[in-house]
C-alpha cells in the first residue's frame, strides 16, 4: 500500500477508463483463445468422424461397409442416365414414333451427393499413392 494514496488512485482510475476504453490487446487475445477453441473442437469431431470411418470400412458385413460404394454406384449410375441415358432414350422413342419425352432427376439433390463422394475419392486416390490402400 501507498502512503501517499496515489497508487490507489491510479488503478482506480485505470478501472474506470478501462470500462469505457477497453484494451484492444485483451480483446484480440479473448477473440483468438475463441477460435482456438472453435478449431480444437472441429478437429476433434472430425476425428472421431474418421475413426468412425476406419470401423465402418475395415467391417466384414457389405450391409456396413458397403454402403459408401453403393451410393456412389447409384449417384454414378444417375448421372450416367441424366446426362447419356436420357438423349440416347428420346432418340430411340423418337425413332420408334412414341410419343413420352424422359425427363432427368433432380440435380439439386444429385450434386451434394457427387461432391462429396468426389472430395472422399480424392483423399481415397491420396491414400493409395502413399501406399494405404486396402489390399
Amino acid at each position: 500500500m501507498d502512503i501517499t494514496g496515489v497508487g490507489e488512485a491510479v488503478t482506480g482510475v485505470q478501472k474506470i477508463l478501462g470500462m469505457f476504453f477497453p484494451d484492444k490487446t485483451q480483446e484480440d487475445i479473448a477473440k483468438m483463445t475463441q477460435a482456438f477453441q472453435i478449431v480444437q473442437l472441429q478437429q476433434q469431431a472430425d476425428q472421431a468422424q474418421t475413426d468412425v470411418n476406419k470401423v465402418e470400412a475395415g467391417n466384414v458385413s457389405v450391409f456396413v461397409s458397403g454402403w459408401r460404394p453403393f451410393i456412389g454406384w447409384v449417384c454414378g449410375s444417375a448421372c450416367a442416365w441424366n446426362w447419356i441415358g436420357i438423349s440416347i432414350a428420346n432418340t430411340i422413342c423418337t425413332l420408334l414414333k412414341y410419343q413420352i419425352t424422359l425427363s432427368p432427376a433432380s440435380l439439386t439433390e444429385m450434386m451434394p451427393v457427387l461432391l462429396g463422394l468426389l472430395g472422399l475419392g480424392g483423399l481415397r486416390t491420396i491414400e493409395k499413392i502413399q501406399g494405404v490402400a486396402a489390399k
